[in-house]
């Protein structure tokens, strides 16, 4: 009996794919952005406070920070649940 390896077909210009970036890389910048906006709604309510800012100015970046902690939130709740199907499945 003679074993020969197998050597796989390679495509001769096969194009370069550029890597992903890491996930916790991705989602750490999501937590970040979100984290800026809601020091500029922050920002826009001390602001409004002192008499140095308008009303509308604060309740739209109150509504931005909403919205980005809402993507935030539902993003980590997305990746728990990938987890856990994963950690869940039986090898």
């Amino acid at each position: 009996m003679r074993v020969t390896p197998l050597i796989p077909d390679v495509a001769p210009d096969a194009p370069s794919v550029a890597p992903l970036l890491p996930a916790g890389s991705a989602f750490g910048d999501l937590v970040d952005a979100a984290g800026g906006v809601l020091a500029g709604a922050d920002g826009a309510e001390r602001a409004f406070a002192a008499h140095r800012g308008g009303l509308q100015e604060m309740v739209v970046e109150r509504a931005r920070a909403d919205i980005a902690l809402q993507i935030a939130a539902t993003s980590a709740q997305r990746v728990t649940q990938g987890l856990q199907t994963l950690l869940g499945l039986q090898i």
